[in-house]
This record gives structure tokens, C-alpha cells and sequence, in this order.
């Protein structure tokens, strides 16, 4: 959840009505880039209420079933559990089209499958199941190398297709089929589909939502449950739509959007809603900064964040993946509990303030504000487009750094296109080049790094107080 932008700041220009007869909003006083006109479009445009859920009506078989216009994510989980229809409020039987763990929750999974399926029990599909070590890895800790071992038994056990595993700890390079981050390494190994339904023991496996398919957190004991089954129960959630238009200012990017979003509705705005994000500005998004808008959905309670597929996504996968997909797409009269609309233009670029996402301020709110650390990495923040964005920050700079800068990139690849893709305007020079300029420390083995915390030895942790020093 840290990058540069999140990991030292935040906010409040408390937001404020702007014209209470249809309570539009403003974060900032001069412009209203945001706004709410209607919701759930049978309510009042002064009321943002939750809409109880529905009962479904039932009919004879004969009849047949009766279509009704669905959002995207009824659509998804429509047809993954075989039915016609479903409402928000429903429960049923989802089929998993594919189950990610890791070295944290993993171990603990795979005994939970064990215990209530049997030791000798088979999994369900051992092609529909990923496994990425990526949390506790460059450690000398024994009980976070033993969890990656526990893996790996259980990967020869069932003979699982997609192990990314690790072996050599002192040169990650040393390991072909080791990744990184989990929820970066889904999308380059094209384990992400349009109008699938991925599961993940991690709350930001919702980040996959950027290929338009249903994806969310799980935990140990549903996953052990659905590495036994194959599916799941799961409610159907609401849909929240956030409609963003507008050119994106060149010195905006998918993180300030987000943020805006989660400093208007909270970190509680969306618990249990799924939030779809359209509008020619996600539209005009490349897949990565999709991935940043959908990543941090559960940084506002949301059980998934959804993009419609597009050109660009079908782009993005036409060399990482051979399985047919079939996306879907909202009907033009779903039903929403709300509709947001922003225009991204007048946006400025924005930080989280301790100690809490939606604590959102303008970034020159904040010019006074003295850091200690900065760290560049994490599923949000670690992807080739965010390091090529700090790059530029350093190289328009052309100073030194004050404080300690650490730098871990998401994955092999990532760490790859630090040292060998050239900065737009650099004049040939590339990431790695720029940030040991700026005095940076040397990027790190890709992984999930102090993110999380970690063992003691874990880079970038902090793990005594530093002295504040001028930024």
C-alpha cells in the first residue's frame, strides 16, 4: 500500500456542498470536478441512501426466468455460478475460474484444505491454481524460508501448473521462474481475464479488476476451502459507478485519482460495494495505472473494483495469454446505488496524510512537511509506469535526495525495465541511472519488501526512529 505518493503524507481540504439542491460536491473551492446527481436513480438527488437488497421473485420453471439489466459484476458472477440473474444482496455458488496464495497465507491454507479434505486429497484443478511466493522472501528468517518450502512440497505433491518458486536467495536473477509481487506478477504471466472471477488470499488481489473480471480477497479457510471445491459462496455486492472525464493533467497519474475517490466516499464509503470506474479518462489508461485505480478499492471497504475491457486491456493480453475469455459489460439500464462523476481536469495532484487513506490533501498543502524515509515500491506503487514517473521527478529536480530513498520493484520484469528502459527526455538514461544520480538507494530484489513489515532483516524496514531531517 506504500509508494511515494502515500507513504509520507495526507489531507483534508474538507469537502464541502457546493449547491444543496442536488448535492454536488467540491474537494477544492474554486472548481466542481465532483459531483453526485443521481443515485440509485429512484431516489431523491438529495439522499445517497443504501438500497435494500431485493428478493428475488419466484416464478414457475416454466415460465423460464425473467432477464433483467445487470452491472457488470452480476453479470460476472451470473455466469459464473450458472444462473440467469442475480441481485445485489444474493447469495451463490461462484465457480473459480482461478485461486491465488502466497508465502503468508499459503502454508496455512493448505492445512486448512488438508484437514477438512484429507491428507491424501486431491486439489480441484491444478492449472487453475497460482502460487507466488513474494511477502517474506529475502530473509534469513527460518519460519518465512520454511513457508516458502511448505509450498513448494505442496506444489510437487499436486503437481501445480503455475508455481513461481525460489530456490537461490542471494541472486533472485538466479531464479527463471520467480516473479515477485503476486498481484503484479497475475497480470505479466496473463493469469488476468476479462469476465473471469480470480480469488486471492490477499486484500489487494481486487487489483486484477483493471481486466474487467471479478476479483477480490479471500481468506485461509475459504481458500482451503476452494482449493478442495473449486467454488465459493459469495453475496453479490452493489455497484458503486465512478464516471471520470476530462484530460488527464500531464502531472496526474491513476494514484491522485484514486485518492480523490476514496477521500470523498472514505475508507469505509464503499464495505461490501463493488466500485466500476468509466469515462474517457479510464479509458484512456494505460493497463498499469488501471491496475493502481482498481488496487486500492479496499482501501474504501470495497469487495472489488471493475474496469470495462477494452482495446487496451485485449492489447495487453494478446501475447500472455492462450485461454479464451468473454468479457462482459454493464447493461445500459443496470442499476447503480450511486454514480460519481468527476472531471479529471480540474484535479490536482494529491497525498494521504497520516494515518489514513482518506485523509487527502493537496500535494502543495503539504510543501512544509518534513519526511524521513521515502519508499518507492509495493503493488501499488512498484510497477515499470511508477518508477518511470519518479525517474522523471528526480531527473526535473536535479538534486540530491535528503533523506534515505529505498526502491523495490514488483517483479523480475520490473526490475529488468529499471535498468534498461530509457527515461522519456533523459537523453538515453534509464530509471536506475537517474535515482543513483539523485543519491537513491540501489533497487532492491523485487518483492513486497517493507510493505508489509516483515522479519527484522527485511529491507527498508524501519526498524528504530530516525531523526528528521530538512526535505
Amino acid at each position: 500500500m506504500n509508494s511515494m505518493a502515500s507513504s509520507t503524507i495526507a489531507p483534508n481540504p474538507a469537502s464541502f456542498i457546493s449547491n444543496k439542491k442536488d448535492l454536488g460536491f467540491t474537494a477544492f473551492s474554486t472548481s466542481s470536478q465532483f459531483s453526485i446527481p443521481k443515485c440509485n436513480r429512484r431516489i431523491s438527488k438529495k439522499i445517497c441512501s443504501v438500497m435494500a437488497p431485493q428478493q428475488s421473485e419466484r416464478r414457475p420453471s416454466t415460465t423460464g426466468s425473467v432477464k433483467t439489466a445487470m452491472t457488470m459484476t452480476e453479470k460476472i458472477l451470473a455466469r459464473a455460478s450458472e444462473k440467469s440473474q442475480l441481485i445485489p444482496g444474493e447469495n451463490t455458488w461462484v465457480n473459480i475460474d482461478i485461486l491465488m496464495t502466497h508465502d503468508v497465507c499459503g502454508p496455512g491454507s493448505i492445512g486448512i484444505f488438508k484437514k477438512e479434505f484429507g491428507q491424501d486429497a486431491k486439489v480441484w484443478d491444478r492449472e487453475k491454481i497460482v502460487i507466488i511466493p513474494d511477502h517474506y522472501i529475502f530473509t534469513s528468517d527460518e519460519r518465512a524460508n520454511r513457508n516458502v518450502d511448505i509450498l513448494r512440497d505442496f506444489c510437487m505433491e499436486q503437481n501445480i501448473k503455475y508455481f513461481y518458486d525460489i530456490k537461490d536467495l542471494s541472486d533472485f536473477k538466479a531464479n527463471p521462474d520467480y516473479k515477485g509481487v503476486c498481484h503484479i506478477a497475475l497480470a505479466q504471466e496473463g493469469h488476468c481475464r476479462p469476465g473471469e472471477v480470480l480469488l486471492g488470499t490477499d486484500s489487494h488481489t481486487c487489483t486484477a479488476g483493471a481486466f474487467g473480471q471479478f476479483a477480490t480477497g479471500i481468506g485461509n479457510t475459504d481458500a482451503g476451502f476452494v482449493l478442495g471445491a473449486g467454488k465459493l459462496l459469495l453475496k453479490v455486492p452493489p455497484t458503486l459507478r465512478f464516471v471520470m472525464d476530462g484530460e488527464m493533467p500531464n502531472y496526474l497519474l491513476a494514484k491522485d485519482l484514486i485518492l480523490q475517490i476514496i477521500g470523498e466516499i472514505s475508507v469505509s464509503g464503499a464495505t461490501y460495494k463493488s466500485m466500476e470506474f468509466v469515462g474517457t479518462t479510464v479509458e484512456s489508461l494505460t493497463m498499469e495505472e488501471r491496475m493502481t485505480l482498481c488496487n486500492m478499492v479496499v482501501e474504501a471497504g470495497g469487495k472489488n473494483g471493475v474496469i470495462p475491457a477494452d482495446s487496451t486491456t485485449f492489447k495487453y493480453l494478446e501475447d500472455k495469454t492462450s485461454v479464451a475469455y468473454e468479457p462482459v459489460y454493464s447493461d445500459e439500464q443496470a442499476r447503480f446505488l450511486c454514480e460519481y462523476r468527476f472531471d479529471v481536469s480540474k484535479l490536482e495532484p494529491l497525498v494521504a496524510k497520516p494515518h489514513s487513506p482518506d485523509n487527502r490533501a493537496l500535494a502543495r498543502e503539504c510543501k512544509d512537511v518534513k519526511i524521513d524515509r521515502v519508499y518507492i515500491g509495493s503493488c501499488t506503487g512498484g510497477k515499470t509506469e511508477d518508477f518511470m514517473a519518479a525517474a522523471k521527478v528526480f531527473l526535473a529536480s536535479g538534486k540530491k535526495v535528503k533523506v534515505p530513498t529505498f526502491l523495490v520493484p514488483a517483479t523480475q520484469k520490473v526490475w529488468m525495465d529499471v535498468y534498461s528502459l530509457p527515461v522519456p527526455g533523459s537523453g538515453g538514461k534509464t530509471c536506475s541511472q537517474i535515482f543513483e544520480e539523485a543519491g537513491c538507494d540501489t533497487p532492491a530484489s523485487p518483492s513486497c519488501g517493507a510493505c508489509l513489515g516483515g522479519p527484522k532483516d527485511t529491507y527498508a524496514r524501519m526498524n528504530e526512529p530516525t531523526a528528521s531531517k530538512p526535505s
